[in-house]
């Protein structure tokens, strides 16, 4: 049994109002791709190309460590136009560590990033944080969690399943999360291809945070 929600119960976004969970002010239907854990060179090339085939933005919410191994696969994100987050240096769990050691690891994600562009957008690992980081945090950052969440790094769900749950619940506003990981590599590439070309064709613009 899984112990997360792929579509984010409204009851959650009402009582963490100060998080960005959708966008539904467009007036035309818009949709927020966005991909956590990256970047990476086995995966993140081949999402780039997926998006650049469709002229599709989207925002990559980076994990520092992997800034810091693969900077040239960041500068290409930056160079093909999408925006760039930041999700802590080590991917810390915030409910298993005190503020200093979590706000230090963002901190230093941060640092990371600021060698090559600059972002006041954070999303915390397993969307998991505690009030007093969200306090801190939000000093500096804006806090984005997700409306859905593509669950292409369960090994215990299929591609099919993936594929027609987020073409059934991602609406009009949707922040949607895929991962470009090696966790999630076999998914994303079964998934993404067929989730873009669907929401395009029903008349759908992917924007950036």
């Amino acid at each position: 049994m899984r112990n997360y929600t792929l579509k984010t119960p409204w009851l959650i976004k009402k009582i963490y109002p100060g998080l960005i969970w959708d966008k539904k002010q467009e007036s035309e239907r818009c949709l927020y791709l966005t991909f956590d854990d990256g970047p990476i060179p086995e995966v993140t090339p081949w999402v780039i190309d997926q998006l650049t085939q469709r002229d599709i933005k989207a925002t990559f919410f980076v994990l520092g460590k992997n800034v810091d191994d693969n900077p040239e696969i960041l500068s290409e994100l930056i160079k093909a136009g999408h925006k760039i987050g930041n999700h802590t240096y080590n991917h810390l769990n915030g409910w298993e560590n005190d503020l200093g050691r979590y706000f230090n690891d963002f901190k230093k994600c941060q640092e990371s990033i600021d060698q090559h562009t600059k972002t006041n957008l954070f999303r915390p690992p397993y969307g998991k944080i505690k009030r007093g980081t969200i306090k801190e945090i939000c000093k500096t950052h804006q806090i984005v969690m997700w409306d859905y969440l593509i669950g292409d790094f369960d090994k215990m769900l299929s591609a099919d399943k993936i594929y027609k749950s987020a073409i059934s619940k991602v609406k009009h506003g949707s922040i949607v999360v895929f991962h470009d990981s090696l966790k999630a590599e076999k998914h994303l590439r079964q998934v993404l291809p067929g989730f873009l070309d669907h929401f395009l064709e029903l008349g759908y613009r992917f924007k950036t945070l």
